[in-house]
């Protein structure tokens, strides 16, 4: 039985934003299938249809990384709200055991480390993103001391396969000096990791702030507290249905 959650504008956000990730990955997939169960019949290679051929060959050999892409948006994106909901998986048996006070300390403790860890992915993402951008990444192995003064541009690497329309070439004027591109560039995709783990540390935030005011002495939920509630509401359930039907 989960915990009720009054869910935010940002919170409803995320989740559709999640649901139409799985719903573009499902549609991309199904289109694929269909594509390819086409290509072996014979009216595949007629002359009347070598308008569409050419293009549904070409979203096919490009669905595979679609569907790469959309998957690490939904799981990378999809982390921060994990924390939201408190859907991590953790074991809680120990708290169980310790006093209020405790269980406080233990949870400003987790949150401390789960806030370092998030700052730490934050750098890593940003400094592996930025050169793909033209933005400078900054100094320091792993604590930000500024930003680089000389680096290397990327901004002209491309993904694979997924082509680029033309609707998007006004980016090749910004980022990779007006020489069009054929493919979508790096950066655009690869985005999810800075803003993923910058949405990871702010909800962590917020956590600290739960815990700082007293209003959650715990950063998961109890899951196995949670089961037992649900599996003694339903025996109860169950017991007073029979109760009725003897009634009857």
């Amino acid at each position: 039985m989960q915990e009720s959650i009054k869910l935010s504008r940002t919170d409803q956000l995320e989740r559709n934003f999640s649901a139409l990730m799985l719903g573009l990955m499902t549609m991309v997939t199904f289109i694929n299938v269909v594509i390819r169960k086409l290509q072996e019949l014979d009216f595949w290679r007629s002359d009347w249809f070598a308008p569409l051929a050419e293009p549904l060959s070409n979203f096919g050999l490009q669905s595979l990384e679609i569907t790469v892409f959309l998957f690490a948006w939904l799981v990378i994106i999809g982390t921060a709200y994990t924390v939201r909901i408190k859907a991590q998986l953790g074991v809680d048996v120990a708290l169980h055991y310790m006093s209020h006070a405790m269980r406080k300390l233990s949870a400003i403790f987790a949150v401390t480390a789960c806030i370092i860890y998030s700052l730490l992915l934050l750098k890593g993402s940003y400094d592996y993103w930025a050169p793909f951008a033209n933005l400078p990444p900054t100094d320091g192995r792993w604590f930000p001391e500024g930003f680089k003064g000389r680096y290397l541009e990327q901004g002209y690497y491309e993904v694979n396969d997924i082509m680029m329309p033309a609707w998007g070439q006004f980016l090749s004027d910004w980022f990779n000096y007006g020489e069009a591109y054929e493919k979508i560039p790096r950066f655009i995709p690869y985005f999810a990791l800075p803003l993923g783990m910058a949405m990871l540390l702010w909800r962590y935030l917020r956590v600290a702030v739960d815990v700082a005011q007293g209003k959650a002495d715990m950063i998961i939920a109890s899951h196995e507290a949670e089961d037992m509630v649900e599996e003694a509401a339903q025996a109860n359930q169950t017991a007073d249905n029979e109760a009725k039907n003897k009634e009857a």
